[in-house]
């Protein structure tokens, strides 16, 4: 009896006494100089390694954070978003979302463009931190429009015939990216090489799952898979399609129209200006596959006055 009795009091020392191995284990491994310390670790030399510690730890995380863009590539056409952006409680968020995405994004431009009489320094700051190539602008419209961003797109696409000629060989592609979107990283890939304007299903729009072209067996789009407006010629959202660089750059006088636009009608007259219906080019496997969705963040319900005004949000 005593032997058992010694035998399970042994297990309970060997039971304490594994905490504390890996406990060592770990400090050992992932601190070695608090690991060859004499004496007692918590002394002034220890805590002073521990806190150099943490700190290169933390300028490690910091710099993954913010300087992630791949490199740029003189092999790959870059691809021009461009985000229209305006003041409410969840542009922070939404812009912070997006970048995150574009980060991952080789050769690319992101265009900002607020609907502002002046640049917003929570807006400047959070796109210097985000280390993406990148442009920020203004302009504020103040006439009420069917199509909120409009004149933002065409500030934009102004900015873009300012800063390079048709005469160039500029290879790259212009795309209308909202921040209140989700997308896909595929996305990207499918529309870097557009030569005209390229096309691909839209998710949660127009009161249905998603808004898409019909392709013919020759990868020919002839038809609009809709429910609003369906007589449009291009019954396309803002989000559904690309433009190359070159097309915008050879079209000068080509913008989005600011006056008597029914809604929802701004992209189906900016692509009449630019392009036929046969020259769209089907993506996403044959418009099959939904790469971009409208999942806009619902404005929260705030207490007033509540918390200290000086901090972002």
């Amino acid at each position: 009896m005593w032997r058992v009795l010694k035998i399970k009091r042994i297990s309970k020392i060997l039971l304490l006494m594994v905490p504390f191995t890996l406990l060592l284990s770990y400090h050992r491994t992932n601190i070695p100089l608090l690991a060859s310390q004499q004496g007692n670790i918590f002394g002034s030399r220890g805590i002073s390694t521990l806190r150099n510690f943490l700190q290169s730890r933390n300028k490690v995380y910091t710099e993954q954070v913010y300087v992630r863009p791949p490199p740029w590539s003189d092999s790959l056409p870059t691809i021009y978003a461009i985000t229209p952006t305006y003041y409410r409680f969840v542009q922070k968020a939404e812009l912070t979302r997006m970048s995150h995405t574009l980060l991952h994004v080789a050769n690319l431009h992101w265009i900002v463009v607020e609907d502002s009489d002046r640049k917003s320094a929570m807006v400047s700051r959070l796109l210097e931190k985000t280390g993406l190539n990148y442009t920020h602008l203004n302009v504020h419209v103040a006439e009420k429009l069917n199509s909120k961003g409009s004149g933002q797109r065409n500030l934009a696409l102004k900015w873009l015939r300012d800063n390079f000629s048709v005469n160039d060989s500029n290879a790259g592609v212009i795309y209308f990216a909202d921040d209140d979107n989700t997308y896909s990283l595929e996305l990207f890939d499918e529309m870097r090489y557009t030569k005209k304007v390229s096309v691909w299903p839209v998710g949660f729009v127009g009161a249905v799952r998603f808004e898409s072209c019909k392709v013919n067996a020759s990868g020919k789009v002839y038809a609009w898979d809709v429910k609003y407006a369906q007589g449009r010629p291009f019954a396309i959202d803002m989000a559904g399609f690309a433009v190359s660089l070159q097309l915008i750059l050879s079209k000068p006088d080509v913008y989005f129209r600011l006056h008597g636009i029914p809604s929802g009608h701004q992209e189906t007259k900016f692509l009449e200006d630019l392009i036929t219906l046969n020259d769209l080019e089907p993506k996403a496997d044959n418009c099959t596959e939904v790469l971009v969705w409208h999942t806009r963040a619902q404005a929260p319900p705030l207490y007033r006055g509540y918390g200290d005004p000086y901090i972002e949000t």
